[in-house]
C-alpha cells in the first residue's frame, strides 16, 4: 500500500497531530517509526549490553569499555523511537533525543575500535604501523567528536526548523558537513588498518586470524552505516532513503548490531589478550638469555 504524499513532508493519517507545543506540522522521520525495530532495537541492544558487560570484567579489557557506553545509548535512543511511534510521532524533541542517541552511540564503538588497533600496533610493534598507538587515539576520536558535535547541532537545528515552519535547508547543510569529515576521517582510518594488518604479517607475533576478520568487518559495519547518512543527508530532507524505515533498519540499525555482536564472540579480551601475553613472555625469555 502507498503512502499519501504530503507537500512539505509526511503525515501520518492515522496518527492526527496533537498539536501540542514541542509539535512539529509534519513527522520529522518520514514515515511513523515502527514499533517492531523499537523494539528489536531495545532487546538486541540490552542483550549486547549485559554479554559486553560480562566480558568487560571477566577479562579487565577497560579499554574496550566504550562498547558499554554506546550499547547503553543505543537502548536510549530506540526507547525514544518507540515512544514516538506510539504515542507522539510529530514531537521534536523525542526526535531529536532519539537522533542524539542513535547517532552519538556508533563514535563509542568506532573508539573502541580505536583502542583494539592500538593494542595491536603495541603487540606486533610500533615499526608495521604508520602512526604511533597513542597518535591513533588521539588523532581519530578528535576527528570523530568534532564529526558528532557539527552533526547533532545540525539535527537539532533541522528539528526547530522543522517546529517554527522555516526552511531546513541550511541545518542539514551543516548536519551533511559533519557526516562528510567523519566519514573522510573514517575512511583514513580504515587504511591505517589496512597497513597495520599487511605489514604485521611479517611480525613474530601471530594474532588469531578470525578475531582479525571481525575486527575488519565490525569496521567496515561501522563505515557503512556512516556512508549511509552522508548519503541521506547528501539526498536532502524528506527523499528517498531518509523517508522509508527499510533504509535506515537495514544500513543504521542491522550494520551497528552486526558489529556489536562480532564483539561479543570475539571480543578482545579473548583472543587479543593470548598475543599480549605471549610477546610479553617472549621478551622475558630474551631478557633472560641476555
Amino acid at each position: 500500500m502507498s503512502r499519501p504524499s504530503y507537500v512539505g513532508g509526511y503525515v501520518d493519517p492515522n496518527f492526527p497531530n496533537p498539536g501540542g507545543e514541542n509539535d512539529a506540522t509534519i513527522i520529522i522521520y518520514g514515515y511513523t517509526p515502527s514499533l517492531v525495530v523499537g523494539v528489536l532495537g531495545v532487546a538486541l541492544f540490552f542483550i549486547a549490553l549485559i554479554a559486553h558487560s560480562y566480558l568487560l570484567f571477566r577479562h579487565r579489557t577497560w579499554y574496550f569499555s566504550t562498547m558499554i557506553v554506546g550499547t547503553a545509548m543505543e537502548i536510549v535512543g530506540y526507547v525514544f523511537r518507540i515512544l514516538s511511534s506510539q504515542q507522539d510521532p510529530y514531537s521534536v524533541p523525542w526526535f531529536v533525543v532519539q537522533y542524539f542517541f542513535i547517532v552519538i552511540a556508533p563514535v563509542f564503538f568506532s573508539a573502541a575500535i580505536y583502542t583494539v588497533i592500538s593494542v595491536l600496533i603495541s603487540t606486533y610493534g610500533p615499526q608495521y604501523s604508520p602512526l604511533p598507538p597513542r597518535a591513533i587515539l588521539g588523532i581519530f576520536i578528535t576527528c570523530d567528536v568534532v564529526a558528532t558535535i557539527v552533526q547533532i547541532a545540525g539535527a537539532a537545528l533541522v528539528g526547530v526548523a522543522y517546529s517554527n515552519k522555516k526552511n531546513p535547508t541550511t541545518p542539514n547543510n551543516i548536519l551533511l558537513a559533519g557526516l562528510a569529515f567523519q566519514v573522510f576521517s573514517f575512511a583514513i582510518f580504515l587504511i591505517v588498518l589496512a597497513w597495520t594488518l599487511w605489514k604485521a604479517r611479517q611480525s613474530s607475533v601471530k594474532v588469531n586470524r578470525p578475531f582479525l576478520a571481525a575486527l575488519i568487518l565490525a569496521s567496515l559495519a561501522v563505515y557503512l552505516r556512516t556512508c549511509f547518512r552522508l548519503a541521506e543527508t547528501a539526498e536532502g530532507l524528506m527523499q528517498e532513503l531518509s523517508t522509508h524505515e527499510a533504509y535506515f533498519g537495514s544500513l543504521e540499525f542491522a550494520p551497528i548490531v552486526v558489529a556489536v555482536y562480532l564483539f561479543t564472540y570475539w571480543h578482545p579480551g579473548r583472543w587479543l589478550n593470548s598475543a599480549v601475553m605471549s610477546r610479553s613472555k617472549r621478551e622475558e625469555s630474551s631478557a633472560v638469555v641476555d
